[in-house]
């Protein structure tokens, strides 16, 4: 039996001069080694065979497409853009991969990343056909082929499908957390919005129009025995606090309002500002 060696640490008692600490005592141990996992290396093979697929085709057609583009641009131009052909098929098997548990969603990327491999390859093949080499273009052509095939059987093998009865519980699990998810820059731009509103209102209460009245101030009573009367006053007001013992105490004409905050709060305040503060309050 194969075995493999392990380090093990452990607090031990040790005495000194009558005096007994915990002190760490490490020993090297030899346990059974478990057997060769051969399903997991050549699975990890076929994933490496994969990249490296996919990584020559990316060059072949970078360089073929680029090779047929610079006939009419530069060639940092050219070949910056031939790039895009499989990079676009290889984002998305990039995005299939991610989506391997969710069949549904990987559709989309699996379509699209079929017509930008059908678009890489004509591309690939227009370049032997103009430099008159139709069969070298062909072959080069079926480079992007086989790399999207080879990477295609990796996802197989990677792959773990479920039931239809596990797939629709993963499918409301992870709407319920995506939902989750989502409303985390909502929550965040409604704390912006309530911030914005909160200093606007910090703002208004600051203004010069809504200091302290004079307590001396004297005038009508508000219960001067009017036909329709008016709160009374509880101490100094201000504009804003006038305003908001109007509208509380029923009161929503703005010409009403506007007499009541001149009477307890201040002869002069102006018409703009309590019709702000009544906006505001309502």
């Amino acid at each position: 039996m194969k075995t493999r060696q392990i380090e093990r640490t452990r607090l031990v008692p040790h005495t000194v001069d009558g005096q007994t600490e915990m002190v760490l005592d490490t020993e090297v141990i030899e346990v059974p080694a478990p057997p060769a996992d051969w399903d997991q290396r050549v699975r990890i093979g076929v994933t490496i065979g994969a990249v490296l697929l996919v990584t020559v085709a990316l060059v072949w057609s970078t360089s073929a497409i680029g090779g047929l583009l610079v006939m009419s641009v530069v060639a940092v131009v050219a070949y910056a853009a031939a790039a895009a052909f499989d990079l676009t098929w290889i984002m998305c098997m990039a995005v299939e991969w991610l989506l391997r548990s969710d069949p549904d969603r990987a559709k989309a990327p699996r379509t699209a990343g079929r017509w930008a491999l059908a678009v890489s390859m004509a591309a690939v093949f227009a370049h032997g056909y103009v430099a008159n080499q139709i069969v070298v273009g062909a072959v080069g052509a079926t480079v992007s082929a086989l790399a999207k095939g080879g990477f295609t059987i990796a996802m197989r093998v990677h792959a773990r499908p479920l039931d239809p009865r596990t797939q629709q519980w993963v499918n409301a699990r992870r709407a319920r957390l995506d939902g989750q998810l989502a409303m985390i820059p909502i929550r965040r731009e409604l704390q912006r919005g309530e911030a914005v509103i909160a200093a606007e209102q910090r703002s208004l209460a600051s203004d010069p129009d809504c200091g302290p009245a004079d307590p001396d101030r004297s005038g009508p009573s508000p219960e001067s025995g009017s036909a329709d009367p008016l709160p009374a006053a509880a101490g100094p007001m201000t504009v804003k606090d006038a305003v908001r013992t109007a509208l509380d105490s029923g009161i929503r004409e703005p010409d009403r309002v506007l007499a009541y905050v001149r009477r307890v709060a201040d002869a002069n305040a102006r018409e703009a500002t309590v019709s702000r503060y009544i906006r505001l309050a309502g």
